[in-house]
C-alpha cells in the first residue's frame, strides 16, 4: 500500500467544479464565530460539490487570512453569498424550492439515519453558532431538524464535523436514490 500522489487524485479545476457542483444542495452558516470553521466548511463543501454556502450574521466572509488558512483554496471553487440575517437567506431559499433543514437537537428532530434524501430534491442544510446552535428565531422557518445521534457526555459536535457527517449522508443517499 502507498499513498496516492496528486496526479492520481484526479483533482478538477475550480472552473470544472463550478460546472459540476450539485445545485440541489447548499449550506447555510447561522452566525458561525470561528473563521477556522468557516474555512473548513468551505473545504468540506468542496469535497461534496456543494453549490453554494450562505454566510449569515456574524459569520466572516472571504477573503480573510484565517478563512484561507483552512479552506486551502476552496473559497475559489465553492460559491458563497452573505446575508445580514439568516432568516433573509432562508426566505430566498424557500422561493427557490429548497427544503430547509436545521441540523439541531430539537423536540421534533429526526435522527439522521431516518432522513431519506433524494438526488432530485433541493436541500438547504443550516449549521448554527458553535455555542448556541441554530438560532431560535430560525427554527420556525425550517421544514425539519436533523439530529446526529450521539452517545457521550457532550452531545455536541464541532459544526464542521456535523457538516461532514450530514453531507456525506446526503451524498450517499442521493447516489442511491438517483431514480426517485
Amino acid at each position: 500500500m502507498r499513498k496516492l500522489d496528486m496526479d492520481e487524485l484526479n483533482r478538477i479545476s475550480s472552473e470544472q467544479f463550478k460546472q459540476e457542483a450539485n445545485e440541489n444542495v447548499v449550506v447555510v452558516l447561522d452566525n458561525v464565530r470561528s473563521m477556522n470553521n468557516v474555512g473548513s466548511l468551505f473545504r468540506t463543501a468542496d469535497a461534496f460539490k456543494v453549490s453554494k454556502i450562505y454566510l449569515c450574521g456574524v459569520t466572516a466572509t472571504p477573503p480573510h487570512r484565517e478563512i484561507h488558512k483552512t479552506a486551502l483554496g476552496a473559497t475559489e471553487s465553492v460559491n458563497w453569498e452573505y446575508y445580514k440575517e439568516t432568516n433573509e437567506a432562508i426566505l430566498v431559499l424557500k422561493t427557490l424550492n429548497y427544503q430547509i433543514i436545521a441540523v439541531e437537537q430539537t423536540t421534533q428532530s429526526v435522527y439522521l439515519h431516518n432522513f431519506e434524501a433524494s438526488k432530485n430534491r433541493k436541500y438547504a442544510f443550516i449549521f448554527g453558532n458553535e455555542a448556541f446552535g441554530v438560532a431560535d428565531e430560525v427554527l420556525p422557518l425550517c421544514d425539519i431538524a436533523l439530529e446526529i445521534p450521539q452517545f457521550g457526555t457532550k452531545h455536541s459536535f464541532n459544526i464542521v464535523v456535523s457538516a461532514g457527517i450530514v453531507l456525506w449522508h446526503y451524498a450517499y443517499l442521493a447516489a442511491l436514490t438517483s431514480d426517485k
